[in-house]
């Protein structure tokens, strides 16, 4: 032992010489530091991406990246447009046009789609064939508008896509610009994880994934940047549109640039409610200004390191991490209220000791409870790293950092720049808080019973709450009504086939298939005569191209599959081969095309028409079909994992249909998984958390018990609001499931000050009721003030937009208000009942 408390000793000395006794020097160098942090702070930045809201590790997320490499699936927005005037009239078609036109001059819109430009095959006269010079559309002045309203109403591929059924609403998707310098980096970063999961990645690919992740990062951030100017250039176009109808933008690229302006409001906002209640209640509870200044002074200072520290480094803020600067002010607030309560103490305890003297004792004193309350809020945030979920994880280490850094900043500027103060006169203790304290004194020493009888019945509500907990939650309804994202995607939803996508892919085996003869000529009017040589010249054993792909026993199967997937209530619009075979079929009296004429058909078909209605559903390279579809998110009862299992289910059942040959992939899979991990995410962490925290408090205070009595009143705080979620019925998400982890790394603060303050006090007094009451007197009243400013903060994130964070604010706050109250009752009465000292 001799080494360490050795070294213990030169920490001290050296400590003490330059934070009490060369302040200036300290302060010098703490301001240098500052400077270094602030000027990356620049480099601060915000990420709403979708790799910030996916689990690690997912096996389907790899999928879902293959699957949208083969396809080349582009960024796309949509703006809905409801006029004022009917949909097919004059009115509403000319402003559709302008708007089209305005919306394609933008760059970085590669196409755009609207009725205005869906070929009409039905409604002209046109063989099929002869349409790659003479494509016909809404805007061609021979076409009949009430027949081309038939025909996009009863379309099985243009219905809920670019028109309601209501005929109400129609739709312009936008196609945006890809980055393929960013879709080849991410494809060899994926590659090359791949090989690192597995263990194969040599040292050279190990050396090339860090550059290809540099390289794709630095290729990401530019291309928000430049997807943050376009959408703000629509939205312009967009808004000078209103006078003739109502209009709304959406899509994923629009949800996450706005979602960068929420994180961005948020850490704003909540900033600022965060420093005007510190001011207040640091004035209210001390009313000298120097302990008003000084925590606002190591606010300002942790906070603008922290902010450099994430820019140094390269650590994006997402929504889930936005709040991370406001509660690094409450827990720095929480610490100087601590040390400004026992300066305060000491000084009237021994008014005559030199102010240096008092600064000292006051560290000494403090140190060990701050540390080791730190380290439990530590623990309780990086608990979150067994989440698995992406976003989640970066809160739980970037929290973690920022407590370390909170710490130092204490017990570095705290005291620099209370030395370099004159002495404080001695105040006349403040009776805030003192009728309260002594209320709560009484309740434990002389209602222990009736308080150990409720803690009980709470537990016993708590379980059965807790055992109601349900993961399902809308997307959409994370979001205020009153926002552009919930209007556009619940408009989307109820009028143009449903918000959340996802992919069916049906694999075929390789073996060649039977087809049957080809149409005779002059069978139908449908063919031309160049078609039917065509036919007559077709040969089955020519080289191999992707019109050989099609044949009728493929077709049927999508057929089937789609016809399914068309039935499910959740689903809305389906789109694959299906839609299309079934709109040339249409055009052919309703006969079913054999593979040979499918096979012709594709070749023959212009190649605008087959690239924008063929392609995307199938692969030739992978013999697969991909039936596009999208899911009623906003409609009530919807239960996503029954869902996909009842897919599976009932097509390995009616259609024979199952892995490898049948994959479900999509942001829907993608959303589910991070749902259905929520419960495991929950579990894992709470349970690190109690086994940190119990490490914790064995090794300060060495008793078994007293890491009984310092945890149970916290953990009944958490599972109380866990309970409450269940029994209210709202559900876990990615942000409710920290709640218990953060709230028992937050509360046991208080347990730990407590039970440190009355060993003190019972090593002087000798008798466990006066200590009691002493405690309450003493660190009683820092508990509730601390408590009451993380209280307060955790309150301020109901100014957020993003309803997961008001729902983590305000539980978050519950739970604390709930564990001060067992701090300052069953934690005592426990200490009563068990008197460990």
């Amino acid at each position: 032992m001799r080494v360490p408390q050795a070294m213990i000793q030169r920490l001290r000395t050296a400590y003490r010489g330059l934070f009490l006794q060369r302040p200036w020097l300290a302060l010098a160098a703490l301001a240098l530091l500052l400077g270094f942090f602030a000027y990356h702070a620049q480099d601060f930045r915000l990420d709403a991406s979708s790799d910030s809201l996916v689990l690690e590790d997912d096996e389907a997320l790899q999928v879902f990246r293959e699957v949208s490499a083969r396809y080349q699936t582009q960024d796309l927005l949509v703006v809905t447009y409801t006029p004022e005037a009917e949909l097919f009239s004059d009115a509403s078609l000319e402003p559709l046009g302008r708007l089209r036109d305005e919306l394609r001059r933008v760059e970085g819109i590669a196409s755009v789609l609207t009725i205005l430009d869906v070929p009409l095959l039905q409604s002209s006269d046109v063989p099929l064939l002869q349409m790659a010079e003479n494509v016909q559309t809404l805007e061609h002045p021979t076409v009949d508008r009430e027949r081309a309203r038939r025909e996009l109403i009863e379309s099985p591929v243009f219905r809920d896509l670019v028109i309601s059924r209501d005929q109400g609403t129609t739709a312009l998707l936008l196609n945006l610009q890809g980055d393929p310098e960013l879709s080849a980096l991410l494809a060899e970063r994926n590659r090359l994880l791949v090989l690192r999961r597995s263990g194969d990645l040599d040292e050279a690919q190990s050396a090339r994934l860090a550059e290809a992740t540099e390289d794709y990062e630095r290729a990401r951030i530019a291309l928000a940047d430049r997807r943050h100017r376009e959408i703000a250039e629509i939205r312009g176009i967009v808004a000078g549109y209103g006078e003739y109808g109502t209009l709304h933008l959406g899509g994923v690229p629009m949800i996450a640039d706005d979602m960068v302006s929420y994180v961005r409001s948020d850490l704003i906002a909540f900033g600022l409610g965060v420093l005007v209640f510190i001011v207040v209640v640091l004035s209210a509870i001390f009313r000298q200004p120097r302990w008003v200044i000084l925590p606002l002074l190591s606010c300002g200072y942790a906070g603008l390191t922290m902010v450099g520290t994430l820019g140094l480094i390269g650590w994006d803020v997402t929504v889930i991490s936005s709040n991370f600067l406001s509660l690094m002010l409450i827990v720095t607030i929480s610490m100087n209220i601590h040390l400004a309560v026992r300066y305060r103490q000491l000084l009237r305890e021994a008014p005559d000791e030199p102010h240096a003297s008092l600064v000292w004792t006051t560290l000494r004193r403090m140190v060990w409870p701050c540390l080791y309350t730190a380290l439990t809020t530590i623990i309780g945030f990086s608990s979150l790293v067994f989440s698995g979920i992406k976003p989640v994880i970066d809160f739980g280490w970037m929290m973690s950092i920022g407590l370390a850094v909170v710490f130092l900043t204490s017990f570095s500027l705290f005291p620099t720049l209370l030395i370099l103060l004159d002495k404080p006169a001695v105040q006349r203790r403040s009776e805030l808080g003192f009728p309260l304290m002594r209320g709560l004194a009484r309740l434990a020493e002389k209602r222990g019973g009736a308080v150990i009888g409720v803690a009980a019945v709470l537990a016993l509500v708590s379980l059965w709450g807790v055992s109601r907990l349900e993961v399902e939650n809308s997307f959409i309804d994370y979001f205020g009504r009153n926002t552009e994202i919930y209007r556009g995607m619940k408009l989307v939803d109820e009028k143009l086939g449903g918000t959340t996508p996802m992919d069916v892919l049906v694999s075929f085996e390789p073996a060649p298939e039977a087809e049957p003869a080809g149409t005779e000529a002059g069978e139908d009017d449908f063919f031309d005569d160049e078609y039917e040589e065509d036919l007559d010249d077709w040969d089955l054993d020519a080289e191999a191209g992707p019109e050989n792909w099609f044949t009728a026993y493929k077709i049927d199967r999508v057929k089937q599959v789609h016809d399914y997937l068309d039935r499910q209530p959740e689903i809305g619009k389906v789109l694959s081969l299906a839609s299309v075979v079934r709109v040339a079929e249409a055009l052919n009296d309703g006969r079913e095309l054999d593979g040979v004429e499918l096979a012709v058909l594709y070749k023959r078909l212009p190649g605008e028409l087959r690239s924008a209605m063929v392609d995307p559903y199938f692969s030739y390279e992978q013999n697969e079909a991909r039936l596009m579809l999208r899911i009623f998110d906003s409609r009530p009862g919807v239960r996503r994992k029954q869902l996909l299992e009842r897919i599976e289910a009932d097509l390995e059942r009616e259609l024979g249909l199952s892995a490898p040959n049948l994959t479900l992939t999509g942001t829907l899979v993608l959303y589910n998984n991070m749902l259905q991990s929520l419960y495991s995410s929950q579990i894992a962490s709470l349970g690190a958390v109690t086994a940190g925290i119990a490490l914790m408090f064995l090794v300060l205070f060495r008793s078994p018990l007293l890491v009984v009595i310092g945890i149970v009143p916290n953990l009944l705080a958490a599972g109380t609001v866990l309970g409450l979620m269940g029994l209210a019925g709202i559900p876990l998400d990615m942000m409710t499931i920290t709640i218990a982890a953060i709230t028992i790394g937050i509360a046991v603060d208080n347990a730990i000050h407590y039970i440190y303050r009355f060993r003190e006090e019972y090593a002087r007094r000798g008798d466990y009721v006066e200590t009691l009451r002493a405690c309450h007197a003493s660190i009683g009243r820092a508990v509730l003030y601390t408590s009451a400013t993380i209280i307060f903060g955790f309150s301020i994130l109901a100014l957020s937009n993003f309803w997961p964070t008001i729902y983590f604010g305000a539980l978050t706050a519950l739970a604390m208000g709930m564990a001060l109250t067992a701090a300052l009752t069953l934690l005592p009465k426990l200490l009563l009942l068990w008197r460990p000292f």
